[in-house]
């Protein structure tokens, strides 16, 4: 059964899609101007002209050429009942579309519960990015550090991947030293890693539309005793999270299991954000491992597994890992090696 067959029987009403990354996945169709509304017994492809030719050669949907405002073009072709996706359609679209005296009804997460759990290309896509992306850390890490700037050591990441045969990074590769790597999501700066600083990067890989996600921690020489204790206990911590990622686990147990370890360490408060998230065509996506998710984790997702210990002014520690979900032990599918690295 092709992807669009499994979504029908979710439908109360047919259902235009905004999202391009969901357009994306029913169809294989990649575009920065698309629709795609999926109904009972067809599915309309909607683009411009400066895609036509690619969407014309979509098999299984009937494309249909618009002007290069979609949204107008479809608040004029559409009537009656019509479910959005009410988390990716703009207000502003939305107004257009009920201008055009749509009824118009919101629809969550119908696609990307679809997406969370991954089929077998899927997953072999994501294990060769994954592979990428282990093998830039190892060798990044026979690297210098110390003398460059963090965004110095973000572009050679970046590099690597190009190197090791990926489409490119799948997201902003991070580089942060010294106290920058007390903030989790520091951008790279020119700022000079000196001696005797932690460095958090997160990086990865995309190969096919398909992301990874990976964060290693590494010292530039001896760090202060309290940094030495952050990564012992954001290892352990992270090595109970992948204990619980398990098919059946809820995403809150599952955040509980690396956070109660680091809470009795008395690190808790310098973990402020959730343990992870699922992974794919995009790097953030269903299902969520947090103190505020609704998610249980089923056979076939992809999530990271990555707590993390930030001291203010000090430095910060994050380790993470993508994994596959199983009935039993996950997958882990970043290989490089999780001890703390000295770089020169």
């Amino acid at each position: 059964m092709n992807r669009v067959e499994r979504l029908r029987p979710l439908l109360e009403e047919p259902l235009l899609v905004a999202s391009g990354a969901n357009v994306r996945y029913l169809v294989g169709f990649s575009s920065s101007n698309a629709a795609l509304l999926v109904e009972p017994e067809r599915t309309l492809l909607f683009s411009d002209f400066r895609y036509a030719d690619a969407g014309r050669a979509v098999e299984g949907v009937e494309f249909v050429e618009t002007r290069r405002n979609v949204w107008s073009d479809l608040a004029e072709r559409l009537s009656g009942r019509v479910g959005f996706e009410a988390e990716a359609l703009s207000y502003a679209q939305y107004e257009t579309l009920a201008a055009g005296g749509l009824e118009l009804v919101p629809r969550r997460g119908l696609v990307e519960g679809l997406r969370a759990v991954k089929d077998e290309d899927e997953l072999d896509t994501i294990r060769a990015a994954a592979a990428i992306t282990s093998e830039a850390f190892e060798r990044i890490s026979g690297e210098r550090f110390t003398g460059r700037t963090e965004r110095e050591v973000a572009w050679r990441i970046d590099e690597l991947f190009h190197e090791l045969g990926a489409a490119g990074p799948a997201f902003e590769t991070i580089v942060a030293a010294g106290a920058q790597s007390a903030r989790p999501h520091a951008r790279p700066t020119e700022q000079v890693i000196e001696p005797g600083q932690t460095v958090v990067i997160d990086a990865a890989a995309r190969i096919g539309g398909y992301c990874t996600d990976c964060t290693r921690t590494f010292a530039t020489g001896p760090l202060p005793e309290r940094l030495q204790e952050a990564y012992a206990v954001c290892l352990r911590g992270q090595e109970a999270g992948l204990e619980a990622a398990r098919a059946g686990t809820t995403g809150i147990d599952a955040d509980a299991a690396a956070r109660n370890v680091i809470e009795a360490a008395g690190f808790g408060e310098a973990f402020g954000h959730g343990l992870g998230h699922g992974v794919g065509l995009e790097v953030h996506e269903a299902p969520r491992l947090s103190r505020e998710s609704g998610d249980t984790l089923t056979d076939g997702n992809v999530v990271t597994v990555e707590p993390g210990v930030y001291l203010e002014g000090l430095g910060g520690i994050r380790i993470e890992d993508l994994v596959i979900v199983t009935e039993g032990e996950p997958e882990i599918l970043t290989t490089s090696t999780k001890e703390l690295v000295t770089v020169d």
